[in-house]
């Protein structure tokens, strides 16, 4: 029996594509738990509407994410932070300041996951990070931390 998988199915295959499996697991399995429909020539064009869609939405988010890198890519954020002896900060800067201030600076969010800190940064200079948008939407962002009363 021929059935079109609404779901992705782990063994035997994914959302869209049409599979030819036993009746009865068919019924008792795929059907009973709304992972596949029987193949229709309406279910088929469904199923390649849907496609195509998912393909239109795949292409717009990389578009986005190429668009958010362009726009961060360079860029350099100061923090002002009190720090003592030694170059160290009294506290840290994290991957949600950082985004905070990116978000304010290029006028639209940044998500803070997608930055990449590998622990808080703790003491004064400039630090190179890099933010990976999405898969080959890569930026390079710095952030130079100043003692507090050099800005004063």
């Amino acid at each position: 029996m021929q059935v079109l998988l609404t779901k992705n199915v782990e063994g035997l295959g994914r959302a869209g594509e049409i599979k030819e499996v036993a009746g009865g697991y068919a019924h008792n399995y795929l059907f009973a738990r709304k992972l596949a429909v029987a193949v229709t020539e309406g279910a088929v064009r469904q199923a390649e509407v849907a496609k195509e869609a998912d393909a239109r939405r795949k292409e717009r988010r990389a578009n986005e994410a190429k668009t958010l890198a362009d726009q961060l890519d360079g860029k350099t954020v100061v923090f002002h932070a009190r720090a003592g002896d030694g170059e160290r900060l009294y506290g840290s800067i994290t991957n949600t300041d950082i985004a905070d201030h990116l978000s304010r600076l290029i006028g639209r969010p940044v998500e803070r996951r997608l930055i990449e800190l590998e622990h808080p940064i703790k003491t004064l200079g400039e630090h190179k990070l890099t933010i990976k948008i999405a898969a080959g939407a890569v930026a390079t962002v710095y952030v130079r931390v100043e003692r507090a009363s050099e800005a004063a």
